[in-house]
């Protein structure tokens, strides 16, 4: 079997494994670079990363509509809860056998406060293992860290990394991250919504692949990449 991603623009990622649809930090409303919207979208599930506005975006509106499980970590979760819509807390370390897969929460170095203020617990990313044994590494939001390396050793086909900078991981740090996981293919994001973001993605793309054995993928939002 094979897994689609498709890149919405920002951080926001549709994935399409195993006849199960996902979602992951939908941002779509408010999106100045969103190639979709949100009544366009029917996940099963919707995965957040953490708690700021541009990650969890349209997620409510989405399960509410489509009745999917959103899952992100017990705080997100509980806050989550109160709105009525399904979830399934995690949390960094923790695994679930999911109908799409084995998802494992990761570690990211970023904030969390969601967009009423209230507390977001830790941020996270996603190790993802489809049901036919690809492999796929969404850091979401966060600044390089030296276990990337520890993730790595799980034989990542698949690696999505922010390039934006300011925020998150700009492109040398995106680059270093790209040799300690060593993913046979990357997928920038989260650059370029917002002047302060602005990169040059396909300079980047081509450092990855003169520099390190991953096959860059630079998508524009709207398009996706296949992993067979």
């Amino acid at each position: 079997m094979s897994v689609k991603l498709t890149w919405y623009g920002h951080a926001a990622i549709g994935i399409e494994t195993g006849g199960h649809r996902l979602l992951v930090d939908p941002f779509l409303s408010g999106n100045p670079a969103a190639a979709t919207d949100a009544k366009s979208l029917a996940p099963e599930f919707i995965l957040i990363s953490h708690g700021h506005g541009d990650h969890v975006g349209d997620a409510v509106t989405i399960a509410k509509r489509t009745g999917a499980t959103i899952i992100s970590n017990y705080e997100i979760s509980v806050w989550l809860d109160k709105q009525g819509v399904k979830t399934h807390a995690q949390h960094i370390g923790g695994g679930h056998h999911h109908p799409f897969g084995h998802l494992k929460l990761t570690l990211a170095l970023h904030g969390s406060a969601l967009p009423d203020g209230s507390y977001g617990g830790n941020p996270c990313g996603f190790l993802l293992t489809t049901q036919d044994g690809h492999k796929l590494y969404l850091a979401c939001d966060t600044g390089l860290f030296g276990d990337m390396r520890l993730i790595g050793e799980e034989g990542i086909d698949l690696a999505v990394l922010p390039i934006g900078d300011n925020y998150t991981m700009g492109p040398d740090d995106a680059l270093r991250a790209v040799r300690l996981i060593q993913p046979k293919h990357v997928i920038p994001v989260h650059y370029n919504t917002f002047g302060l973001i602005a990169q040059d993605a396909d300079a980047w793309a081509a450092r990855v692949k003169a520099e390190t054995s991953a096959i860059p993928h630079v998508l524009k939002p709207g398009e996706g990449f296949t992993l067979a």
